[in-house]
């Protein structure tokens, strides 16, 4: 990071709120000299998991009190209009006063979104934003979005889904012209419904980005796409499915090298490659989901986040200040679509 920056992260969001952000922008502050962090929330709660650290640079440490919080399961609607003093709410408004960079949040997906949105705004030729996350793949990783902030997207939302796909798998994550896939339940153009052909067409015309056509659900691990495009209700599901595989396949190898004296023994001489497998697929390192589209940076961490999941989303966060990704989304949307 070549330049100072500053992150406001919401204190109190997520199912541990501040017993997991504190300890994560400790761990990022110590490590980042240029990065600046505000903690926003109950300035009581927040000194006293600060009462124990140990800060290599405390000056880069401040705390902007608020009096209310967003629970988990709070409508966004009741969110937006009643809790204005939240600190979902001032994470975000501290993005658009020019206080922050960007806002790091584990709080309630969808309030976070509806006050991202009110707060922020979207970019001009964008109409909804979209979350995108990382995904373990063969080769490296894939990209997709989006993930349930658009339950339901039309042919042209998933276009510009793609566009911003497209841009952020390129700026943030290096890939070089990454190919963009429309995730479908076959190949070829006679398959899948009106909404994905027409977007499919869209695509196909698109010749700023390197559109490959449909891809399927297995193609999402495979090293044959970079980003993969969904509404929000397909890809949601999808993410779930992965994260229950995911936790399916962990339980059985368990079962398996618990079975007997002879499987445990198996299980010590494979613990080198046990945990290289584990690090590879641990979730915790894919943790941070942009919220492209907006006129500003918002990261979604994931509500359960732990310490190190959580500092794994604001390094997100500093990659897309860095790499000013709603500016070069806003560029491109300007030169080639209007």
């Amino acid at each position: 990071m070549s330049k100072s920056l500053t992150i406001s992260l919401d204190a109190m969001g997520g199912d541990f709120g501040a017993e997991v952000v504190v300890p994560a922008a400790v761990l990022c502050s110590n490590r980042n000299p240029e990065l600046s962090l505000i903690l926003v929330g109950d300035e009581k709660i927040i000194r006293q998991h600060l009462a124990n650290a140990r800060l290599k640079y405390p000056e880069k440490l401040s705390i902007h009190h608020t009096t209310q919080v967003v629970e988990m399961d709070e409508p966004p609607a009741l969110a937006l209009r009643g809790k204005k003093d939240s600190s979902m709410r001032v994470a975000i408004n501290l993005v658009k006063e020019g206080e922050a960079n960007a806002a790091v949040s584990a709080g309630n997906t969808g309030a976070l979104m509806a006050t991202a949105r009110f707060v922020l705004k979207t970019l001009p030729g964008i109409d909804r934003p979209a979350i995108m996350t990382t995904i373990p793949a063969i080769g490296g990783h894939t990209h997709m979005l989006d993930l349930g902030a658009n339950v339901d997207s039309s042919a042209e939302h998933l276009h510009q889904f793609a566009i911003m796909g497209y841009i952020a798998a390129n700026e943030v994550f290096g890939e070089k012209n990454a190919r963009v896939g429309l995730l479908n339940i076959g190949e070829e153009d006679i398959k899948g419904n009106d909404q994905v052909k027409q977007a499919h067409q869209l695509l196909k015309q698109d010749q700023v980005i390197n559109y490959i056509g449909y891809v399927e659900g297995d193609d999402i691990f495979k090293d044959s796409v970079d980003v993969v495009v969904a509404d929000g209700f397909v890809g949601n599901v999808s993410l779930k499915t992965m994260e229950g595989l995911a936790q399916l396949i962990s339980h059985f190898m368990r079962e398996a090298f618990n079975k007997n004296i002879f499987t445990k023994m198996v299980a010590v001489l494979s613990l080198p490659v046990l945990n290289s497998f584990k690090k590879r697929v641990d979730p915790r390192r894919y943790n941070g989901a942009s919220m492209l589209g907006l006129r500003g940076i918002v990261i979604k961490s994931h509500g359960g986040a732990d310490v190190f999941s959580f500092a794994n989303a604001i390094e997100i966060a500093m990659a897309q200040v860095e790499h000013d990704i709603p500016n070069k989304i806003k560029s491109h949307l300007e030169a080639h679509i209007g």
